[in-house]
Parts: structure tokens; C-alpha cells; sequence
């Protein structure tokens, strides 16, 4: 490996250092109800984001809330000797995309059946530290 590449190589291990994500597949939610819960985090500091999860009526907001935290957990993974605190860790980007559907049939009047369509999701969350300028 010649040198410029191996320090583009360090220089972009460097800056996913600061990157920490988790994802939640086939979650048996509707998309659409989980988006709902998404947008209340999107863009807020971690500590904000676990506050208003934890207090929020919905069911999405519980699995959101495990999954934050377990991105939390990545992100100490990463950065053992960095502190929780001083990072200033923020949700940078959360994504919730629609996943496989369950295709069940209702009786209907008449002899017909109308199609039920079970939706289930995957979501993605990134976290990352605001304050990246110390090293």
C-alpha cells in the first residue's frame, strides 16, 4: 500500500472513530408509526433524546430508546478513554426504512377476503461526538 493511500486510510479510520451506530431489523411496527417517534430525536444531544424516549406514550419510542442506548454502548466501544460526558454526542442521522411485509387475509361480506398487510421496519441510528477537534 503506497503512502498517501495508507494515510487516506487512517485519516478516514480517524474520523468514523467519532461514529457510532446501531440498527434495529424487522421491527413489527409500521414504518410510518415509527417515523413518528424518529423525528422527535433527529438532530437532538443524546441525553435530550433518551429524555424524551423515556417519556413519550408510544411503543416505538421503548425500542427506540434500547436501540440509542445501544448505540451509546458501540460508541464507548470504540472510545474506550474518551469520556461520556465532554463528547457531546448528539443523534446525527436516524433512518427508519420499511422491511418485509406479512401478507394475512380478513373475511369479508359476500364470500370475498380483503388483504391485511402486516409492516414491519429497520432503523439505523448514527451517533456522533461534537466536539472532534482535540486530537
Amino acid at each position: 500500500m503506497g503512502v498517501r493511500k495508507r494515510e487516506r486510510a487512517e485519516q478516514i479510520k480517524e474520523a468514523k472513530k467519532s461514529l457510532a451506530f446501531a440498527k434495529l431489523n424487522n421491527c413489527p411496527t409500521s414504518p410510518r408509526k415509527m417515523r413518528l417517534v424518529a423525528d422527535l430525536v433527529r438532530g437532538e444531544k443524546v441525553e435530550k433524546a433518551l429524555a424524551i424516549l423515556k417519556f413519550s406514550q408510544k411503543e416505538a419510542s421503548r425500542r427506540l430508546e434500547k436501540l440509542l442506548v445501544s448505540a451509546i454502548a458501540n460508541w464507548q466501544a470504540k472510545n474506550e478513554d474518551a469520556n461520556l460526558e465532554e463528547a457531546g454526542l448528539f443523534v446525527q442521522e436516524i433512518r427508519v426504512d420499511g422491511g418485509s411485509m406479512l401478507k394475512r387475509l380478513r373475511p369479508a361480506p359476500q364470500g370475498r377476503a380483503h388483504r391485511i398487510r402486516k409492516r414491519s421496519n429497520h432503523v439505523t441510528i448514527v451517533i456522533g461526538a461534537k466536539n472532534n477537534t482535540q486530537s
